[in-house]
């Protein structure tokens, strides 16, 4: 069984996303790891190539910066890189998610059991979202609680829309669940740069107009806009220890000071009264 990682990262040191962290963190079980780099705007490319490991197969990209609907250059670069996978399964992490070494066993585990089975076309995975700070989680309906993250290799497999998740053609994938995370950070970061980082991402899916009249303005993230939070009792991945240890701004939760819509308020109320998500976007389908 061979396994390949894939991903794509442009201006990962200017955005402050834990990239090496996530490459690294499930190299140990890859046999190669694909990938692809933007033009950026900062040394990126020089810190992937500075890992020098063998695994790490580097395909440099140009991101066209008309294709701003829908976030669909993050599609397309995604499919270059899963384009130049040569595994029975190719296991993919975006720039900002992690995934914890005491979870490798398992999810090796998993594609072994289902590398014969071709009803089995890719594995689900819990995610943890952490919210302005490594200590804190959504645990509202704004966060989506499972994705795609392993998909079988050379059957049609293609990111979809804003490379959240995968589809074959226009058909929903069939997948296992795995009893393993993605820990995802996109959402940690100092307030300036996550202001910044704010300011440049939505160019990916709206106009400028767009941005102007509904992104937050100033020099300084609002992080009171991330729903309910909780306090995270769990333990990080390993290869995220020295960035968390230098994180040097501060993050309070205070519940009183949330932004919510009545329909979110309404829904989370019903979730967590029943345990169900209503109307919940599943980009899969469980086998």
């Amino acid at each position: 069984m061979k396994i390949s990682g894939f991903s794509f990262v442009r201006n990962g040191v200017l955005f402050d996303y834990p990239f090496l962290e996530s490459i690294q963190s499930i190299l140990p079980i890859c046999d190669e790891f694909v990938l692809a780099v933007g033009n950026s705007d900062d040394d990126s490319l020089a810190k992937i190539q500075s890992l020098n490991d063998p695994k790490i197969k580097i395909v440099e990209t140009v991101w066209d910066e008309s294709l701003r609907t829908g976030g669909s250059i993050l599609a397309q670069q995604t499919d270059i890189a899963l384009n130049h996978t040569s595994g029975d399964w190719a296991f993919y992490l975006q720039a900002d998610e992690v995934v914890h070494e005491q979870d490798l066993p398992v999810i090796r585990q998993a594609m072994l059991q289902h590398l014969d089975d071709p009803t089995v076309e890719g594995l689900l995975f819990n995610f943890i979202h952490f919210y302005g700070s490594y200590g804190y989680v959504g645990n509202s309906r704004k966060w989506y609680r499972r994705e795609i993250r392993v998909v079988r290799n050379k059957i049609g497999v293609q990111s979809w829309r804003d490379a959240q998740g995968f589809r074959i053609g226009p058909r929903k994938m069939n997948v296992k669940l795995v009893d393993a995370s993605v820990y995802h950070y996109g959402w940690v970061k100092p307030p300036s740069i996550q202001q910044r980082k704010q300011m440049s991402f939505n160019r990916l899916w709206h106009s400028d107009s767009w941005i102007s009249e509904h992104v937050q303005r100033g020099d300084q993230f609002d992080y009171s806009t991330g729903g309910t939070l909780s306090v995270f009792e769990g333990t990080h991945p390993a290869t995220m220890k020295s960035r968390i240890d230098a994180q040097d701004w501060s993050f309070s939760y205070d519940a009183s000071n949330l932004k919510q819509t009545p329909r979110e308020l309404l829904l989370n109320w019903i979730e967590k009264k029943s345990g169900y998500r209503l109307a919940e976007y599943k980009n899969y389908n469980l086998v």
